[in-house]
């Protein structure tokens, strides 16, 4: 079956960055087959889309994600993240949940991300207590169902709470540290039987749209064992590897603390730190950890509003650009963005950007900004030689935008607009591998309606959850507070990113 687009204004997304006016688009089962003015209609089945006075532009690609917090938008009030974690991540583990709860809540933020003209999401999934084949496989699927391209990784720290952070240990009393102890962790090789076999089932399903990505969460979440046996799974695959470092305060005092370095030099010292590396948040670093991560090709995953929102702290966007470090930008999760609207992220990433460097001439601009959305998501993804660009060869995960929208009246600048006045309500339609999966508003593989009535289902279970995980987080609290309340004291030199006003 072959698609023609009809008379686009098109954003190419090329190394050209190249504007096409009243352009057409071919397609052929999944890619982009001919781009150019008046292309014939080829022989056989071909569906016509006529799209005058619309946008044409790849899909955006939401470069960090969580899934598994896709029910909890606007359920927690706004902490640290060492606090906030208590919530969702509760050190004392969690009441094991079945496969369809992770499909509904996969789906939920799929058809979030469709409807806004994302096209592609990076899912750093975690399980609490453990990961299970049953619940790994419901991610998959709904991803699979529902016609979004996804990488999805298994975030799942092995190591006991309390040696994760600088001095939790003698904060805690002793039975709090019997329970933690008690809590269940797989082993690193547990973990790696479990990414076999991931792969193996997963990566490449779906013609190519479903695949696999690597994750330990953190590098102070896991023995260096690991880190290490997980960077050569990557490289043996060639897969892209989430890794949070240095998101908080707390963090480079932990990285101080526990290993005399900060957490981006412990990795690069291990010789981890490679161009697989997916660098997430990144906000507390100074110039030696941007000249390691420079020198090591790796990525940087900006997520602004997450870091906004629970104060983690303002990333040093111009000076990692400045490095030749490529940035992504992500919404991270439901919990601390409360959507998975990459388009709100980008713009607070360009406004970030101009606190986080003085030269107001060397603001972030939204060319820039689209590019690390869509270009940077791409390469961060290790597919940059598929999605990103409207030209023959590429996959078609494109969308289309309504130029007689609120957003585009009047046209003064279709890039400053799509960044600073779209919000996702032009888009009127999405396309993902040749497949139409969104038109005016309705999801066209799945029952939308019949997903939400199960949710809500879903959510009295879940509710009831929440109030015995709100309970621990309350006895825990005390603890956690002194242990940030003793970190906020301890220096930790100078950085580039963090908390300007302090």
């Amino acid at each position: 079956m072959s698609i023609l687009i009809k008379n686009a204004n098109i954003l190419t997304f090329d190394t050209e960055d190249r504007e096409l006016s009243q352009a057409d688009v071919l397609i052929k089962d999944t890619k982009i087959v001919a781009v150019g003015p008046n292309i014939s209609r080829p022989p056989g089945p071909v569906e016509v889309i006529e799209a005058k006075g619309h946008l044409l532009m790849p899909g955006l690609v939401n470069a960090h994600l969580h899934s598994p917090a896709n029910l909890l938008k606007g359920a927690l009030d706004d902490a640290p993240l060492e606090i906030f974690m208590l919530y969702e991540v509760p050190p004392l583990g969690d009441k094991p949940e079945n496969g369809r709860i992770n499909f509904l809540r996969t789906v939920l933020g799929a058809i979030e991300m469709l409807k806004l003209g994302i096209t592609t999401v990076h899912d750093d999934a975690f399980f609490n207590p453990t990961p299970t084949q049953e619940n790994i496989d419901a991610i998959m699927s709904a991803y699979a169902d529902v016609g979004m391209r996804a990488t999805v990784a298994i975030d799942q720290p092995n190591l006991i709470e309390y040696e994760k952070y600088p001095y939790l240990e003698e904060i805690l009393p002793q039975k709090e540290i019997v329970a933690m102890k008690a809590t269940p962790r797989q082993s690193d090789r547990e973990l790696l039987q479990i990414y076999d076999d991931f792969i193996n089932r997963w990566h490449g399903q779906s013609d190519g749209r479903l695949r696999c990505s690597t994750s330990c969460s953190a590098p102070q979440r896991v023995g260096p064992e690991y880190l290490l046996a997980l960077t050569d799974l990557s490289q043996r695959h060639d897969l892209p590897f989430n890794i949070h470092i240095l998101e908080t305060r707390l963090q480079r005092v932990l990285g101080q603390e526990k290993f005399g370095k900060s957490l981006i030099q412990y990795v690069n010292d291990l010789g981890a730190l490679d161009e697989r590396k997916v660098v997430i948040h990144s906000i507390w670093v100074d110039e030696s950890d941007i000249s390691a991560m420079a020198k090591s090709n790796c990525i940087v995953c900006h997520n602004p509003i997450s870091n906004i929102k629970i104060g983690s702290g303002i990333m040093p966007f111009r000076a990692i650009r400045d490095a030749g470090i490529s940035i992504c930008i992500g919404t991270d999760e439901a919990a601390v963005d409360d959507s998975c609207n990459v388009w709100l992220a980008g713009k607070q990433a360009a406004l970030l950007g101009r606190i986080s460097s003085q030269d107001w001439e060397r603001w972030p601009k939204a060319p820039e900004i689209l590019k690390c959305i869509i270009n940077g998501g791409a390469k961060s993804l290790r597919l940059s030689d598929r999605i990103g660009v409207i030209a023959p060869g590429y996959e078609a995960d494109l969308i289309l935008l309504d130029l007689n929208s609120i957003a585009f009246t009047p046209l003064n600048d279709i890039r400053r607009q799509l960044l600073f006045c779209e919000t996702g309500a032009s888009v009127r339609m999405t396309m993902v591998a040749g497949q139409v999966v969104m038109r005016d508003g309705q999801i066209l593989t799945i029952d939308e309606n019949s997903i939400r009535s199960e949710i809500f289902e879903a959510m009295k279970e879940s509710k009831k959850n929440l109030k015995q995980i709100h309970e621990h987080a309350k006895r825990l609290m005390p603890f956690y507070n002194a242990m940030l309340k003793r970190s906020e004291s301890t220096s930790i030199g100078q950085v580039l990113g963090g908390r300007p006003l302090n």
